[in-house]
């Protein structure tokens, strides 16, 4: 990069060291991020319109003198502002509410802009907080007439205070003239022309002064196809990488294998055998697996990790699964260790708070190869845990540990294949940015013999129904999950607590046992208050979301969930699935009372399909991806202008030019590949090296 675009922000025009800290606080140091702190909006100011020809409703810009202003206190703390100014054919009023400080920003005569929707109030126009610019005072220290202010696009930052939208204009306009020439053009002219993308300088240029709202949108795709570009390249030399390396080939046809296959008790579906299929290919390729499994709910995937642990024995490698929680460790050891006990197949648990004796043994035991597949949670990454042979990782719930925290585990072996698993369906637009460079099977069916769980959604003022409902479902032996999004009551927030409800439900059930299920209580509570529920000694468990992951009770077939419109959708299809896994009849009832027609049509959508990955898609679309799927953890860069969701176009033709790159598919010299690569080291750091562990 050139050292012009390096030099420190203090020393551009209009900053200097008293406005520096201001510019540090938006996380622009130099020049070259100046250029790539973009605007959220942009405004039409080139169509100023006669105040009287403004369109009630409608977004519009005016221009006109001051001729009045005022603060009124309408009550305690609160006061309304009015700016009213006037052109040649009417009057319009800009209002701040409870910003008193504005009347002093503008004096009578002052020349403004406002830009705002525009609303009628007692028969006159006006704008509730309009975007404003004085673009001429009698004052000192406001400037004349700006020709980047106004008769044109003009962007709208993302700001702090004691800077204007003005003073930013201009230090960024006079930086774009003095210093956009030592940008240098990176991507290859094949790329650019394949793709029809203008050039660096003008996309630059153009996505803080568009000429026109064309140049605009030209600008902005080759500014999210470059952000898109470079993860995606990431991905693909990380790929190429990963088959680069060499992994040993796993015998698919041994003795447990065959023998397991024949005694398993069910038939498995025809998701779960192409799985499978997918699987065996990747452990005799010779190049380490990196597999995604997605899966819904109830789905199976756990059989398929039995699967694959088989292949690794008769490969004679050990297996580790580790998995986010200690209850559902415990479970899938319980679950495993059954499907395993006609086998000699050794399966063990650690967990972090387990007798030193045992500790020692078991971690003796798998360092001398006497253990085959090894279960816990993060215990399986400390220091003193070794493998003699570890030749297969498999991490479930994958989101739910970092990025670190997975490349310690594949560590401890030698190119061990990787297999994640997850029953968070994740939407391909999602999966092209998070997983670029792992190949992703999907079980795509339930087992035969589940029913459908029914979804219901209620309000409040529905409870004894859902009262007399649960009762007679309890008559009938069911047990019931009661989920409550905290533990104890907050002052600050209106909602039921776990803690509370617990005495409540038990007061109103007083003929059957209620528990209370909570994350602050110590694993020995826990463990046994889930294994009195799974042996039906539990009538009722009240809990908090500790359940959402993998608990596995069969005759358990209702779940309640209270203030529904306080979760995401995810995780009330995650909570949904404790149910419906037995062959009884279960249901999902939804308390809640959304304040808005958006919050009401979420859980509505709960309530129309089970589908998950249809929920998913639903569900990025209204969180967006960094709360969706935790980017941060994954090492993910978030993207400045770029929008997974929006923009999956220009997401699906990036990760095509950056893999023909990687591939040799695309012609490029030495030189220009260098380029592109010194630019990831740059932009990634050492999240490069990460990409591919999430």
């Amino acid at each position: 990069m050139d050292l012009n675009l390096k030099k420190e922000i203090q020393y551009l025009k209009g900053v200097g060291p008293n406005r520096v800290k201001l510019f540090k606080k938006l996380g622009v140091h130099t020049v070259y991020d100046l250029f790539y702190y973009f605007p959220r909006d942009w405004v039409d100011r080139s169509k100023i319109k006669p105040i009287n020809n403004v369109k009630i409703g409608e977004k519009e810009t005016v221009k006109g003198r001051v001729i009045a202003k005022e603060t009124k206190k309408v009550r305690y703390n609160f006061s309304i502002t009015s700016i009213l100014i006037r052109d040649e054919k009417g009057y319009i009023s800009g209002v701040f509410y409870n910003q008193p400080y504005m009347e002093k920003i503008f004096e009578r005569g002052d020349e403004v802009i406002f830009y705002g929707k525009v609303e009628i109030y007692r028969g006159n126009f006006q704008m509730n907080t309009p975007e404003y610019e004085i673009i001429k005072s009698k004052r000192k220290n406001i400037a004349d007439d700006d020709l980047i202010n106004v008769n044109r696009i003009v962007p709208i930052y993302p700001l702090t205070e004691n800077i204007t939208q003005k003073q930013f204009r201009k230090i960024i306009k006079f930086a774009l003239d003095n210093n956009l020439k030592y940008i240098e053009e990176y991507m290859p002219e094949i790329i650019l022309n394949k793709y029809n993308l203008i050039n660096l300088k003008d996309a630059i240029y153009n996505i803080h002064y568009p000429e026109n709202f064309d140049i605009l949108e030209k600008a902005k795709k080759r500014l999210k196809f470059d952000e898109f570009f470079f993860l995606q390249l990431a991905y693909a030399i990380n790929r190429k990488k990963i088959k680069e390396k060499k992994s040993e080939i796993f015998n698919i046809n041994g003795p447990n294998i065959s023998q397991f296959i024949n005694i398993l008790p069910f038939k498995l579906t025809n998701a779960q055998n192409k799985v499978i299929e997918e699987i065996k290919n990747d452990l005799i390729s010779g190049k380490p697996m990196n597999r995604l499994l997605q899966g819904d709910v109830g789905s199976g995937k756990t059989i398929v990790a039995v699967f694959s642990a088989i292949l690794a024995k008769d490969s004679n490698k050990q297996t580790a699964i580790m998995v986010p929680t200690e209850i559902l460790a415990t479970q899938h050891f319980n679950n495993i260790k059954s499907y395993l006990k006609d086998t000699d197949i050794k399966v063990e648990l650690l967990l972090g708070g387990m007798q030193k004796k045992l500790r020692e043994k078991i971690l003796n035991d798998l360092k001398n190869g006497k253990i085959d597949l090894i279960i816990g949670t993060h215990s399986l990454i400390q220091d003193d845990v070794e493998f003699n042979n570890l030749g297969l990782v498999i991490i479930d719930e994958q989101h739910r540990f970092g990025v670190l925290q997975r490349a310690e585990l594949i560590k401890k072996g030698q190119n061990p294949h990787c297999l994640i698993m997850t029953a968070t369906p994740i939407p391909r637009t999602l999966s092209l940015t998070v997983y670029g460079d792992t190949d992703v099977s999907i079980i795509d069916e339930l087992p035969p013999g589940r029913k459908p769980i029914k979804t219901l959604l209620f309000s409040n003022d529905d409870i004894f129904e859902i009262y007399s409902f649960i009762e007679q479902r309890l008559k009938e032996d069911a047990q019931v999950y009661v989920v409550y999004p905290l533990i104890e009551e907050s002052e600050k927030i209106d909602l039921k607590s776990a803690i509370k409800m617990h005495k409540e439900w038990s007061e109103r059930f007083k003929d059957y046992n209620v528990a209370l299920l909570h994350g602050q209580m110590s694993k020995q509570e826990r463990d046994n208050i889930m294994m009195e529920f799974k042996q039906k000694k539990i009538n009722i468990l009240v809990a908090t979301t500790v359940i959402e992951v993998g608990i596995d009770v069969p005759n358990a077939s209702v779940i309640v969930i209270e203030h529904a419109e306080r979760f995401g959708l995810s995780q009330l299809h995650q909570l949904r699935g404790r149910v419906g896994r037995g062959q009884e009849q279960s249901y999902c009832i939804l308390i809640g009372d959304p304040k808005t027609e958006e919050g009401f049509k979420r859980l509505q959508i709960m309530v129309r399909t089970q589908n998950g990955f249809e929920i998913a898609e639903e569900d990025l679309s209204i969180r967006g991806p960094g709360e969706f799927m935790g980017i941060k953890q994954h090492g993910m860069p978030e993207f400045k202008i770029a929008n997974i969701i929006k923009d999956r176009e220009i997401l699906e033709i990036s990760k095509e030019a950056a893999f023909s790159i990687v591939e040799r598919k695309c012609d490029l010299n030495h030189i220009q590949k260098i380029k592109l690569y010194d630019i990831i080291k740059v932009k990634y750091n050492e999240k490069f090296n990460l990409l591919n562990i999430s």
